[in-house]
């Protein structure tokens, strides 16, 4: 008799420890980091894999998570489920996206405010939503669907866009803090994206910053971005995923931290990706801002408390 796989038997959950994913920088899993990752003397605070990378049944990718899984939280990330599609969810991938959960036992689930998906097309890309009642209803059915199946709660990540639609009627914060407050979804807040949405779009990235719910998030995510020039010959900034952290991205992370307190932040690199020390830097940067953003939030909160 073939004997069922152990995850599938249900005592994964006697396998893993660090289930609770610190508010320590963070780093995407990459196949070619990982001996590095479990050798280096510093120690990362936790690894995002996206879930549509481990939807097979076995293989070299699983063993290799698993291995990772063993001495790292592990938070998942979703770029497939079309949360902002017209026409419904997958529920097939609904149902291997929970398989990965079940599996490897994540302490954060996330998404993105998006669609990737027309009919039987899936597109490589994520597309933006227009900003109105119609389409925050769909998103925040979607997302109750996705949060039942799965058992939990999943962080919804704010977008970086390129174009604007005319029949938004919400601005995107607006509908952001609905979406979260009708489903009960935790945020997951892409700093990189807000800076190059702004930019794009020609408003303040802190004024955008000051009307997010930051009481709801349980995420940040901090990337690099490219610059180049739309038709009219205006910078246009594209959320590229390919070199280090701007220096002006940094400064808003550390505005926000210092507003909401320290929060689980990944480092995204999933393009042109570099050896390991030069991901290890930009995360150490965060580490840092964490740890002395902590020290005076405490400190903050101890003189709040005794006033």
């Amino acid at each position: 008799m073939t004997q069922s796989p152990a995850w599938k038997d249900g005592d994964s959950r006697a396998r893993f420890t660090h289930k609770t994913v610190p508010a320590r920088a963070g780093a995407g899993l990459k196949s070619n980091h990982i001996d590095q990752i479990l050798r280096d003397d510093y120690r990362i605070g936790f690894l995002e894999v996206h879930a549509e990378n481990y939807m097979g049944e076995g293989g070299a990718p699983h063993r290799a998570l698993t291995a990772i899984r063993q001495s790292f939280p592990l938070s998942v990330h979703g770029v497939g489920l079309s949360i902002g599609s017209e026409h419904g969810l997958d529920a097939d991938h609904i149902a291997r996206l929970k398989a990965v959960v079940d599996r490897y036992e994540p302490g954060l689930v996330s998404e993105h405010l998006a669609w990737s998906t027309h009919d039987n097309s899936y597109y490589n890309d994520l597309l933006p939503v227009p900003y109105d009642r119609t389409t925050l209803n769909r998103v925040c059915d979607h997302i109750d669907q996705v949060q039942e199946a799965l058992g939990r709660k999943i962080l919804l990540e704010n977008p970086s866009t390129y174009v604007q639609f005319e029949q938004s009627s919400m601005s995107e914060t607006d509908f952001i803090c609905e979406i979260a407050k009708r489903t009960g979804c935790g945020l997951l807040l892409d700093i990189n994206n807000v800076f190059v949405s702004a930019t794009n779009h020609k408003y303040r990235p802190l004024t955008y910053l000051s009307e997010f719910p930051l009481e709801k998030v349980e995420e940040i995510h901090l990337a690099g971005h490219a610059g180049d020039t739309d038709d009219e010959g205006e910078l246009l900034l594209i959320d590229a995923h390919d070199r280090p952290v701007d220096d002006e991205v940094w400064k808003l992370y550390d505005i926000v931290i210092g507003q909401m307190g320290p929060v689980p932040t990944l480092i995204e690199w999933d393009n042109d990706v570099p050896e390991w020390p030069v991901l290890k830097r930009e995360a150490m940067r965060a580490d840092e801002i964490l740890e002395r953003r902590a020290s005076s939030y405490m400190l903050g909160s101890r003189h709040a408390a005794a006033g």
